[in-house]
């Protein structure tokens, strides 16, 4: 292993995980000397900085082993990473990673936007001795096992229910479509670009016989649905209040998000979850604050944890195309572990069985109100 250098003098961890500020309130936490810069000035210097160690994580452990880690940081928000030429992003994600190798980390994740930039990983991964992994397996099996969860709360039943996804040509998106085909009978695939759509069509058509409409249209078929899996890797939010039918099912996945903060105030006849974040097993310190409650993290950290845990030093998730196989294994790897669902939560607070079933009563109201045929429940 390297020798540690100064500004990693801490002893050596198992795994690393880079993140990035989603919103430049959340590079104040670790920079509280830029609140009072003008905007011009704060984002200048923050394309500027090289990346940080921003936390130890300690107390990961499972009744196989337990693992430490750390948090490598990259002061970029999203809106520059889709400002900044890519392969600018990608030197800057590369020496985030070299960083986190003299940590002694054998297995690094990409978290939010740093995991879609060009190939999904594979460059990064080339450009390390290490293995790298974007975490997208365990955040497909975590995001539609809460979307089935949160549905079958609300009443719906998948097989008969419009079911969308949006950001369907992604990684993430392409997946759960492959596992969505399975229960789903009316399944909509929307992005901005049709063209891989039908690709991803056709593979679906191939393995399951199901044919799927395709669509550019992210408006319009986000009204027509009653479940939608938003997996987007846009820097701003897609779905707003008036695009909701009431009861509708949403499972927003995306870092940022895709569903509008304005949804929370004005919509509280629909049900919105965040995917992909768990519980995570052993008594769990991040030493870092990203808004979820203690032992709690997204799925794409905890994939990084999972294989660590695994002693799998390996590239696991990378590149645009992800196979059932893998999100099956991950599944299983993780309960072999405790890592588990951490309950529902709708913008950042966990939901009741209570609240669940006032959103459920406002929405059969406004139902009812509108002349809205509900979709055939489970009750």
């Amino acid at each position: 292993m390297p020798a540690l250098k100064r500004d990693n003098y801490r002893a050596p961890v198992d795994f690393a995980f880079i993140l990035h500020p989603l919103k430049a309130e959340d590079l104040f936490k670790k920079m509280r000397f830029m609140q009072r810069w003008p905007f011009g000035l704060v984002d200048t210097v923050s394309r500027m900085l090289p990346p940080i160690f921003a936390s130890r994580i300690d107390g990961v452990k499972s009744a196989h082993g337990s693992v430490e880690g750390c948090f490598i940081g990259l002061a970029l928000t999203p809106e520059q990473f889709q400002k900044l030429p890519p392969e600018v992003v990608l030197r800057k994600i590369i020496s985030a990673g070299k960083k986190a190798t003299r940590t002694g980390a054998k297995i690094i994740g990409l978290g939010a936007l740093t995991a879609v930039v060009g190939d999904a990983g594979i460059t990064v991964a080339r450009s390390l001795e290490t293995a790298v992994t974007t975490g997208n397996s365990y955040t497909v099996a975590t995001a539609l096992e809460g979307t089935e969860k949160a549905a079958r709360l609300m009443g719906i039943d998948p097989r008969r229910a419009e079911v969308a996804v949006l950001g369907a040509s992604g990684s993430i998106g392409g997946a759960c479509t492959r596992i969505l085909a399975r229960k789903a009978n009316f399944l909509t695939l929307i992005a901005r670009n049709r063209a891989p759509l039908e690709r991803v069509a056709d593979a679906i058509f191939d393995e399951t016989g199901l044919a799927v409409k395709v669509t550019a249209n992210v408006k319009e078929a986000v009204r027509k649905a009653d479940i939608i899996v938003a997996v987007s890797s846009t820097a701003e939010s897609l779905i707003d209040p008036e695009d909701l039918k009431p009861g509708a099912v949403v499972c927003d996945v995306a870092r940022p998000r895709d569903v509008s903060l304005r949804v929370a105030r004005e919509r509280d006849d629909v049900l919105v979850i965040e995917g992909g974040v768990v519980e995570v097993p052993g008594d769990v310190n991040f030493n870092l604050d990203f808004g979820f409650p203690p032992k709690v993290a997204y799925a794409c950290m905890a994939e990084t944890m999972i294989l660590a845990l695994e002693k799998r030093y390996e590239s696991y998730s990378l590149g645009r195309e992800l196979t059932v196989a893998q999100i099956d294994e991950i599944k299983a790897l993780a309960a072999r572990h405790g890592f588990k669902l951490a309950g529902l939560r709708s913008f950042g607070k966990a939901l009741s069985a209570e609240d669940i079933n006032k959103i459920k009563d406002r929405a059969f109201k406004k139902q009812k109100e509108i002349g809205l045929k509900p979709v055939n429940n489970l009750n």
